[in-house]
C-alpha cells in the first residue's frame, strides 16, 4: 500500500524546491470550500488528505517554506519561490498533518471522502453528484 514505509509516496512543490515523503496510510481526505481554502488554491476548493505527524517526513526545502496562520484558522504551508500550496492543519508539528492532495507526486491511495464548509463555498461553485457526505462545517467528530 503507498503510504508505507515499504511504499512511501513522494511529494514536492512546483519548482521541485520543496520535496516530502509520506510514510503513513492517510487517515482521512475531504473536500475543503471554506473561503480561506478557495483563496489558498486559487480555485473552487482544496483536496486535502490527513496523515499522522510521524508518518511525513520533509526531506528539502524547509527554508523555502512559509507558513500562515490566519485567526482562528488552520496553518497554511506553501513554497516561497513558486508559491505552491503543501501543507496544513496543525502543521509543522501537531498531531498531523494536512497534505494536499495536488502536491503529491505519486498517485495517493485515497481520495475525497466528503465535502467540508459548502455553506461557504463560491456562488458559482457547483458541487458534482459524486455521492460523497456534505457538511455545513467541520466534519462532526465521532
Amino acid at each position: 500500500m503507498h503510504g508505507s514505509p515499504d511504499q512511501p509516496l513522494r511529494g514536492s512543490c512546483l519548482c521541485g524546491g520543496v520535496r516530502f515523503l509520506i510514510t503513513a496510510p492517510f487517515r482521512r481526505a475531504n473536500l475543503c470550500h471554506c473561503s480561506r481554502c478557495r483563496k489558498h488554491s486559487g480555485g473552487a476548493g482544496l483536496a486535502q488528505g490527513r496523515v499522522p505527524r510521524q508518518g511525513f517526513a520533509l526531506l528539502e526545502g524547509a527554508e523555502l517554506i512559509e507558513v500562515y496562520r490566519p485567526d482562528n484558522g488552520m496553518a497554511k504551508a506553501f513554497c516561497r519561490v513558486c508559491g505552491s500550496s503543501l501543507f496544513g492543519g496543525t502543521w509543522p508539528d501537531g498531531p498531523e498533518i494536512s497534505v494536499r492532495l495536488g502536491s503529491l507526486d505519486d498517485e495517493p491511495p485515497i481520495g475525497p471522502q466528503y465535502h467540508s464548509f459548502v455553506s461557504s463555498k463560491a456562488a458559482w461553485d457547483q458541487l458534482p453528484d459524486d455521492g460523497l457526505p456534505r457538511y455545513e462545517g467541520r466534519k462532526p467528530t465521532a
